[in-house]
């Protein structure tokens, strides 16, 4: 990862930290990119239930978008424009990168939750209908946070195992 110290020429009252003024570049654009998926082990998930759950998790922060748009309109209608965040461009066009961590109970999961709210971090909460798993009972099965730069991400979970 690249940062505002990469410019040789870089002193406190020329650069700031997300723009170069001395060479001109956005320090943004050569920042790393992620999304992070956290899983309950708690719930004992079959290894296809976990994967379908994570990739449920990954998609929700567009398809809530796309879902968004729809709202009020009686017949499909083409999507021609969603508004994405620097972050969540970069990453859709670069990385894609996708890191998975697990919490060991709903309270943990909560827990993560809160603190994306309090730092206004995008985040989605994937229930299950509880349909082939869990005796038809909706259950809170993982939580996407991002994308969004490693920056913004590494603060809430770095506490996190991997999964």
């Amino acid at each position: 990862m690249r940062n505002f110290n990469t410019c040789k020429n870089r002193n406190k009252d020329y650069c700031t930290p997300f723009w170069c003024k001395h060479c001109y570049r956005n320090i943004r654009d050569q920042m790393d990119t992620k999304q992070v998926i956290v899983i309950r082990k708690d719930l004992n998930m079959r290894r296809g239930k976990e994967i379908a759950q994570g990739s449920h998790a990954s998609m929700a922060f567009i398809t809530s978008r796309i879902k968004h748009d729809l709202e009020g309109f009686l017949e499909p209608t083409n999507i021609t424009e969603i508004e994405l965040k620097p972050a969540e461009k970069q990453w859709i066009l670069n990385s894609f990168r996708k890191i998975t961590l697990q919490v060991e109970s709903l309270q943990d999961l909560l827990d993560i939750k809160a603190k994306c709210d309090i730092l206004k971090v995008e985040c989605h909460l994937i229930t299950d209908a509880g349909l082939t798993e869990f005796n038809n009972v909706p259950t809170v099965t993982c939580l996407a946070i991002g994308p969004d730069y490693d920056c913004v991400i590494n603060p809430i979970t770095k506490e996190l195992k991997l999964y």
